[in-house]
């Protein structure tokens, strides 16, 4: 058998194939559980990533309004546009993203972004915009 530790793809390979023939008493269980809760965990990072980058060129817009450009226009659509996929393929991130633990870190890390880019300090301390702000594609902060 593969170790999980050793090589991980050949030992997933390995346990794909051990469900597929039947053979459920060679399974890693302990390890299947902990990959399958990566996978979740892995959807919830890439919507955490993609809001803050969002978000960060949301309050570039806003506060840098003589540098607005093309170039912020497609990634503002393009962050809605996956992040908006990405909650129609996991609905059950939805309830993620109305609470206030999700909203606080994805605000730092948007405001940190801003700031390195930017060179700006002040942003506000908490996100100015709703969720349904943030996610129409007419919605340009001022």
């Amino acid at each position: 058998m593969q170790s999980y530790e050793a090589d991980v793809v050949a030992w997933a390979n390995e346990q794909a194939a051990f469900i597929r023939a039947g053979r459920f008493d060679l399974l890693d269980l302990e390890h299947i559980a902990d990959e399958i809760e990566d996978v979740g965990k892995s959807e919830l990072r890439e919507l955490e990533s993609r809001m803050a980058v969002l978000l960060a060129h949301l309050l570039k817009w806003q506060f840098q309004a003589t540098h607005r450009g093309v170039s912020w226009q497609v990634t503002i659509k393009t962050q809605r546009n996956n992040i908006s996929r990405r909650l129609q393929k996991t609905p059950s991130l939805k309830s993620i993203i109305g609470t206030d633990d999700f909203w606080l870190e994805i605000w730092d890390d948007a405001v940190d972004m801003a700031t390195k880019e930017t060179g700006i300090s002040g942003f506000p301390e908490s996100c100015p915009w709703d969720i349904e702000q943030i996610m129409n594609p007419e919605f340009w902060p001022e």
